[in-house]
């Protein structure tokens, strides 16, 4: 792809809306079908197409092996803070009613944030394997 001047190009014009609908995926998920597994699933199939365009090495720089390591384990501390708070709350674990005063709010806010830890979980989760992939030589 790095020597045809039409498919870069269109990459540079699409990565932007690829990365901005997985954003959109992301925070409609409480609303409507979709959320933290689908946006990370997007979100990495940018960067990757960022991949493909200009190599792993450049890719590394903006974001490396070791950034999705943490962003991994970032995500699930999430996800687990999450169902902790509504423990120490007085709720059950991954009971989100008790989030709020009001259980719909808590509802909206419980959602919203396990679906956050979800897709940096996943996105940073593929990107990796894809990394482990695309290092690996013969």
């Amino acid at each position: 792809m790095k020597k045809n001047p039409i498919l870069r190009e269109t990459s540079h014009v699409l990565i932007p809306v690829i990365l901005l609908f997985a954003l959109y995926v992301q925070f409609h998920g409480d609303y409507g079908p979709g959320g933290g597994f689908q946006a990370g699933v997007i979100f990495a199939s940018g960067i990757i197409l960022y991949v493909l365009l200009h190599g792993i090495k450049k890719t590394e720089k903006i974001i490396s092996l070791q950034t999705t390591k943490l962003l991994a384990a970032l995500g699930l501390l999430i996800y687990c803070a999450v169902g902790v708070a509504g423990m120490l709350l007085g709720g059950l674990f991954l009971e989100y009613n008790v989030l709020a005063a009001d259980p719909v709010a808590g509802q909206h806010w419980g959602i919203l944030f396990i679906e956050l830890g979800v897709g940096i979980t996943v996105a940073s989760v593929i990107l990796a394997v894809f990394y482990a992939f695309a290092k690996f030589e013969k």
